[in-house]
């Protein structure tokens, strides 16, 4: 498997893991506010995470390739985290819907 490869599926293992955290992290009776800032904070720092992994992955890029390494993955890794976010906030909190 090439490394830009493994960069892409790390960052969206951790968006799933993200997601997941997020939606223990999170009552129903929440501020909105407070919301949008437990989802924000802990969307960068778990794409922080997948950043430092990726330096780990290739530590000797060229700075021409750099910025394909370091962007690879975010639309999986945004779209795993809200998808499984609210599948797991929907499954700990489906009782609130009868």
């Amino acid at each position: 498997m090439e490394p830009i490869d493994k960069i892409y599926y790390i960052r969206a293992i951790l968006g799933i893991i993200a997601g997941v955290v997020i939606a223990f992290s999170i009552s129903p009776d929440t501020n909105q506010g407070t919301i949008i800032g437990i989802i924000f904070i802990t969307s960068v720092l778990f794409y922080i995470i997948s950043y430092w992994i990726s330096k780990k992955i290739i530590p000797n890029v060229p700075k021409t390739e750099k910025r394909k390494f370091i962007t690879n993955g975010i639309f999986p890794f945004i779209f795993c985290l809200l998808m499984f976010m609210i599948l797991a906030y929907t499954g700990l909190h489906q009782n609130l819907a009868t």
